[in-house]
C-alpha cells in the first residue's frame, strides 16, 4: 500500500468533485473455480484499489460526501477461517493503514443503504463489470438488473477518471516495476524459443516470471505461432523453423500497477 495520506487525499478530492449524495464502491468476491472454496486468482477491483489499497474480499466502501466521511463495511474472518488461512487481520486494521477510522459489518451496510433510500439520497456507483456485482447492486438498490449498466453514476465516472488519468510519482514507480518485469518476460521468450517448442513452454514460462516478480499475469499470456488470431489463448502449437511467434503478455504488481508489451520474433 501507498502513505495512508495518499488514500485520504484522493478521497477527499472525489467527495468534492462528485458533489452531493453518497458513493457506494464495492469490492470484488472471491470467483469459485468448481466449488466454493476453489477459487481463482483474486484480483480486487481497480477503483477500490485506487482509494483504499485493501486487496480483500467481501468488501464495500461508502463516502458521504455531506458528512464528509468514509466507512468500509464487511464480516471479519472467524476462527473456522483462520483454521484454513491462519490468523488474519481485521476489517479494522486494515482500514486504518488507508486512513479509515470507521468499519462496520454488513448487516451495518445493508442498514446504512436503506436509511440513504428511505431519505432520497442520490446513491452514485459506477456501471459494474462483473455479474454478481450487478446483481448485488440489483438487490441492494433496487434497480432491475438489464438497467445496472446504464445507471452508473456520471459525475462519478468523470471524477475517477479526472484522478486516475493523473499519475502521481508513487503509480508512476510501480508502473516502471510492472514494466521492468514485463521487459524480462519478453526478452527470456526471446532467447528460449527454438524449433520444437510447445508454445505452451513458454507461456508457463512467462507466469513463473510474473511470478517472482512478487505479484502475477496482468491478463492471460497470448503466445502463439498463429499471431493472425487475436487473443489466441491456446498453447497446443510446436513451432517450426520459419515460423514468427507472437507473445502478448505482462506483469502485475501485488498494488495492481500493469504492464503489458507484445512483440513477435523468429523461432530460429
Amino acid at each position: 500500500m501507498f502513505k495512508e495520506s495518499v488514500y485520504i487525499n484522493r478521497r477527499n478530492q472525489l467527495r468534492k468533485d462528485v458533489g452531493s449524495g453518497i458513493i457506494l464502491l464495492p469490492g470484488n468476491d472471491e470467483s469459485p473455480m468448481n466449488y466454493a472454496d476453489n477459487t481463482y486468482h483474486y484480483r480486487q477491483d481497480s477503483t477500490f484499489l485506487y482509494f483504499f489499497g485493501i486487496n480483500r474480499p467481501g468488501l464495500y466502501a461508502i463516502l458521504d460526501t455531506e458528512q464528509g466521511i468514509d466507512v468500509l463495511y464487511g464480516d471479519d474472518f472467524t476462527v473456522e477461517d483462520f483454521v484454513w488461512m491462519g490468523k488474519q487481520p481485521t476489517i479494522a486494521d486494515e482500514a486504518s493503514l488507508a486512513g479509515v477510522k470507521e468499519t462496520r459489518n454488513l448487516k451495518g451496510f445493508y442498514q446504512t443503504i436503506e436509511k440513504a433510500l428511505n431519505a432520497g439520497r442520490k446513491i452514485h456507483f459506477l456501471p459494474p463489470y462483473r455479474s454478481e456485482i450487478t446483481l448485488k447492486l440489483q438487490d441492494i438498490l433496487g434497480i432491475p438488473a438489464k438497467l445496472i449498466p446504464d445507471s452508473g453514476s456520471i459525475p462519478l465516472i468523470q471524477a475517477i477518471v479526472s484522478q486516475r488519468s493523473i499519475k502521481s510519482d508513487e503509480e508512476i514507480s510501480e508502473i516502471e516495476k510492472a514494466v521492468n518485469t514485463s521487459v524480462d518476460m519478453h526478452v527470456a521468450a526471446m532467447k528460449m524459443v527454438r524449433p520444437g517448442m510447445k508454445e505452451l513452454e513458454v507461456a508457463s514460462e512467462m507466469e513463473k516470471i510474473a511470478l517472482n516478480g512478487g505479484g502475477f499475469l496482468s491478463f492471460p499470456v497470448i503466445a502463439t505461432i498463429n499471431g493472425q488470431t487475436l487473443h489466441n489463448h491456446f498453447h497446443g502449437n510446436t513451432a517450426k523453423n520459419g515460423d514468427l511467434f507472437l507473445l502478448d503478455c505482462g506483469a502485475e504488481t501485488a498494488m495492481g500497477y500493469s504492464g503489458d508489451l507484445s512483440s513477435t520474433f523468429p523461432v530460429n
